[in-house]
């Protein structure tokens, strides 16, 4: 049998990443299509303007058939992976009520206020399904439970009344659910038109985008963990049950039908953490790393690779952005001293990303009572082994990547798979379709330095420094 060819869509909060796989999960062709910056009318808001996650999918889905050389008509499906917890609402033609309220948005979470001009609300994968297909559809696993009346056993709408109606939404607004792996539509001729992708290829549900992160990257074994790098960073286990009641986890529903991620406390603006850092160094030093040949990544952690672990006692938390009830949260650097260098702030942020995490991390594994044996680490900030390193050294554990980090695209793709019958199922597509590029062992004396700066100032840090935050924040505000 010649190659099969497979679209597999992640759209995250900053831009629309767009890969064709082969069944065998290699890379084709992949473009990357930036998103608009967000727009906050006021604290707490957070806007996708205009009708962003459409045309940049509509954009980045042009370019990438422009770059495919294959044929056509081996294009088997589309996987269709967006951004978790935003919210939609649409007219009954299908555009857009109000701009898209993105996960950062408090709006998002609170309770449906109805109107007659909305005729449906869903998360972006509903609102793509429909402009690809036509069809009312969406995936089970993108809907969440403080947003829609989802039964997370059952995964359907609740049958139970009461719960059911607290959220307001009337029936008539929600979407058929679907599994992951099952066919939403098929690719009508107006979208084809306006995407060039072939008309009347299936469009398969995946599940919400940290989801599919975790099937792409090949988390289906119970004694593996995942963390994963994006715009918000968590770590994550699978298995086979809700547990509604947990106390340092939250159960979020799998890539994979009937089965869950338990997802620890995760850091919000994670990895734009490090854009951050990247944008305020300024053009100079962005033209000196490129001179050298080197990204501005690789080239701050050239300079941290030189920095002793724990960064000669500069410490950071990675509060970069407040939840929206503790607004007072900020993120902080302390510890300066004239040794300090551009290495070591960069090293510290790394490092405070790490320790944070495994203070999430560590109560989760131990109310589930397991110890998993590797971490696996996706997104594009594994592309450092400084990084890879810094993770295994904090959590003492093996860390692992993969060939292809951005896992979400693999993972959509492996939905396509299944769903097309070019694998018997999702054990079998994970096994062909994803494989471990290099693995990171702790070094021993690491570990130790930051078990005891974890243990003896860096856990209770947060909880130091909150009086000081919550007065500076009364001072503003």
């Amino acid at each position: 049998m010649g190659d099969k060819y497979i679209i597999g869509v992640d759209q995250g909060t900053q831009s629309t990443k767009i890969v064709i796989f082969n069944q065998r999960g290699e890379i084709i062709n992949s473009v990357a299509e930036p998103l608009k910056p967000l727009i906050s009318r006021q604290p707490g808001y957070a806007e996708h303007p205009d009708d962003d996650l459409w045309e940049s999918l509509k954009i980045a889905l042009r370019r990438i058939m422009k770059e495919f050389e294959g044929k056509r008509e081996d294009i088997v499906g589309l996987g269709l992976c967006s951004i978790r917890c935003c919210r939609v609402f649409m007219r009954s033609d299908g555009n857009l009520f109000s701009p898209v309220m993105n996960w950062m948005d408090v709006r998002a979470y609170q309770k449906y206020e109805d109107d007659p001009d909305i005729s449906y609300t869903c998360p972006p994968t509903g609102y793509l399904t429909y402009r690809l297909t036509g069809e009312l559809k969406d995936t089970a696993a993108n809907q969440f439970q403080w947003q829609f009346p989802i039964d997370l056993d059952t995964w359907q709408w609740s049958k139970d009344e009461e719960y059911f109606n607290s959220f307001n939404i009337p029936r008539k607004k929600l979407f058929e659910l679907k599994m992951p792996g099952d066919i939403l539509g098929y690719v009508n001729e107006k979208a084809a038109q306006e995407t060039g992708i072939p008309a009347g290829i299936p469009v398969v549900a995946t599940a919400n985008d940290k989801a599919v992160e975790a099937l792409g990257a090949g988390l289906i074994d119970s004694d593996v963990a995942l963390i994963s790098l994006g715009t918000y960073i968590a770590s994550m286990v699978c298995g086979n049950e809700n547990k509604p009641f947990a106390k340092n986890f939250w159960t979020n529903l799998s890539c994979i039908p009937y089965k869950y991620l338990y997802e620890s406390n995760g850091i919000r603006i994670g990895m734009g953490l490090i854009t951050w850092y990247k944008n305020i160094i300024g053009e100079e030093y962005a033209k000196k790393a490129k001179h050298e040949g080197y990204s501005v990544e690789d080239y701050l952690a050239k300079e941290a690779a030189n920095v002793s672990a724990g960064s000669d006692g500069l410490l950071t938390i990675p509060d970069w952005l407040a939840p929206a009830s503790q607004q007072y949260r900020k993120g902080i650097i302390i510890g300066f001293d004239r040794r300090h260098t551009r290495g070591h702030i960069y090293r510290s942020l790394l490092e405070g990303i790490a320790m944070t995490l495994k203070n999430h991390y560590d109560p989760m594994i131990e109310e589930l009572g397991i110890k998993p044996k590797y971490i696996i680490i996706s997104g594009g900030g594994s592309n450092s082994d400084l990084f890879m390193q810094i993770f295994a050294d904090v959590f003492g554990v093996e860390t692992v990547r993969n060939v292809v980090n951005g896992a979400a695209s693999l993972g959509a793709a492996i939905c396509v798979a299944v769903a097309t019958g070019l694998y018997n199922g999702f054990e079998e597509a994970v096994r062909n379709m994803v494989r471990q590029k290099d693995k990171f062992l702790p070094n021993e004396k690491n570990y130790k330095i930051y078990r005891n700066i974890n243990t003896g100032v860096y856990h209770e840090l947060p909880k130091l420094v909150e009086e000081a935050l919550k007065t500076m924040y009364n001072v503003f505000n």
